[in-house]
């Protein structure tokens, strides 16, 4: 069958005149809110205006699309589209940096008439968050292809203006979209559209105001300078004990020192001073078969991989955490709590057995772990999810009773296991220094295999076991220490460790 060749229709003038916006925002980022001031503005300027939104659950908590169209209003009302289409979209605003990647490659982003209005910051994906290594995708990469997309872009760390005006997202943003003189509306009519809303007027305003300045060019608001470290208080022999162990620290090399001073720190703050000075024996113990000649790489290593191993996560250090005043204060400040709001706070517990034996006295400990009937009781018993309202006071005691026993700690069943692995790990590494000073670091640098809690600890620990017995097989060639970061880089990349597995596989095959 032939069809008739059709001549294509002329563009109708009527359609230039419609103006295209699109607005791609992560769940609580008040990306609808925004798109309310839009449309209000555009109505309350003689404009018809269509309002739709494209809600997904994406990698961060819900990305959603809003779009509107708008046109001067004629005599006769005109049909908007409900999407946006690729290569139809006049100004696109991405409250992060991602939602910006994710825009330019669905093609909405175009040179000939996109004008991209993005905030710099990041929230990051399940994806990126779930890696076991650095999963966080390149920004700069975003930016890079934004400059060759976009007819003009317009970047800011708008998420900051409004934390540093008591605002949220939405309202820098919008303060972006008037400064980027994108819509033919004056700033008075933006700043109508958030004082007719009624509510938070006086915060969205300046956080408008800093958006606005920054779309035009203005110097960025200066981040508030930090508070001065309080002065250490205390009693005079727990002071006079610190102050020693920081004297240790400096007589460490630099390189050392540099690496030191926060592990000692962080096991200090983990424990005790008396830990504190465990920690340094260990260092400069290393420190004691290293060599100037290699700037002292092995021992800067050690510093910083043996405090995380020092300070590892138990049930103990969980507890703790969850019920300091500092975290409190975070979470109060992140969710805007005031004295006229009530935070209700729902902790997530779930220990496993080995969690709770654990906490035995070692001996007991490794009997009851020895026994599977033992171990699958427990289990039963504690194995499940539990959901801990810690704003209450049974709670939070029980919580803060459990942080406190730090003094029973070093008498535990999983302290003697950490610091058996902990003594194995170092005297791997160091039997290869004399052959493979490369190599020795890189098995220092493995440690970073081992993080987290319950589960997330049990899958990087066996990672870590597989990559030292991946290092054993390579063990004495001249590319070892290569392959010994390519296992470890292997480990990092997937929770499962297929990519690990491959790079196993590839040396079973050589060695």
């Amino acid at each position: 069958m032939n069809l008739p060749l059709l001549t294509p229709r002329s563009p109708d003038p009527a359609l230039a005149g419609i103006i295209k916006l699109a607005v791609m925002a992560v769940g609580g980022q008040g990306g609808g809110v925004l798109s309310g001031w839009i449309e209000a503005m555009a109505r309350a300027n003689g404009y018809a205006c269509q309002s739709t939104s494209v809600a997904g659950v994406a990698q961060r908590t819900g990305a959603t699309i809003y779009y509107i169209e708008m046109a001067p209003m004629g005599a006769l009302a005109p049909v908007f589209s409900l999407a946006p289409a690729a290569g139809d979209v006049d100004i696109l605003i991405a409250a992060e940096m991602m939602e910006a990647g994710r825009a330019i490659m669905r093609g909405f982003v175009t040179p000939d008439r996109t004008v991209l209005i993005a905030s710099t910051h990041r929230a990051l994906a399940v994806s990126e968050k779930s890696t076991p290594g650095d999963g966080i995708a390149n920004a700069a990469e975003v930016v890079a292809a934004a400059e060759i997309a976009a007819r003009r872009v317009v970047f800011a760390d708008l998420e900051a203006l409004a934390l540093a005006n008591g605002s949220v997202i939405s309202a820098s943003l919008f303060g972006a979209l008037a400064g980027s003189g994108a819509l033919p509306f004056p700033r008075p009519a933006f700043e109508a559209a958030i004082a007719a809303q009624g509510k938070g007027v006086q915060p969205s305003l300046r956080a408008f105001a800093a958006g606005f300045a920054a779309a035009e060019g203005a110097a960025p608001v200066a981040a508030p300078a930090k508070a001065a470290p309080r002065p250490l208080s205390g009693p005079p022999k727990l002071l006079a004990a610190w102050r020693a162990l920081e004297a240790r620290v400096a007589a460490l090399p630099a390189p050392v020192a540099a690496f030191a001073s926060p592990g000692l720190h962080k096991v200090v703050d983990f424990q005790d001073i008396a830990y504190g000075a465990e920690y340094l024996d260990r260092v400069e113990a290393v420190l004691a078969r290293d060599t100037p000649a290699q700037d002292h790489a092995l021992t800067a290593q050690a510093a910083k991989y043996v405090a995380s191993a020092m300070a590892y996560d138990d049930m103990i250090r969980v507890a703790d955490l969850k019920t300091r005043p500092a975290r409190l204060a975070r979470i109060r400040g992140e969710m805007g709590v005031t004295d006229a709001h009530l935070l209700q706070l729902t902790e997530f517990f779930h220990p496993r057995a080995e969690e709770i034996i654990g906490l035995l006295p070692a001996r007991l400990g490794a009997r009851w772990q020895a026994n599977p009937r033992a171990v699958a009781r427990i289990d039963r018993l504690f194995n499940k999810g539990r959901r801990l309202r810690s704003d209450s006071l049974r709670a939070f005691l029980m919580l803060y009773v459990l942080g406190g026993l730090r003094r029973w700690r070093p008498r535990t069943l999983r302290h003697a296991e950490e610091v058996v692995h902990l003594d194995r790990w170092l005297a791997t590494a160091l039997a290869h220094l004399p052959q493979d000073y490369a190599l020795a670091v890189e098995v220092i640098r493995c440690r970073r295999l081992i993080k987290g809690y319950s589960d997330t600890h049990a899958r990087g620990q066996s990672k870590f076991d597989r990559v030292l017995a991946g290092i054993a097989l390579v063990a004495g060639r001249p590319d070892a220490a290569d392959w010994a970061r390519r296992l470890r880089d292997a480990a990092l990349q997937d929770e499962a460790g297929l990519a690990l597995d491959g790079a196993l596989q590839t040396i079973r095959s050589f060695a």
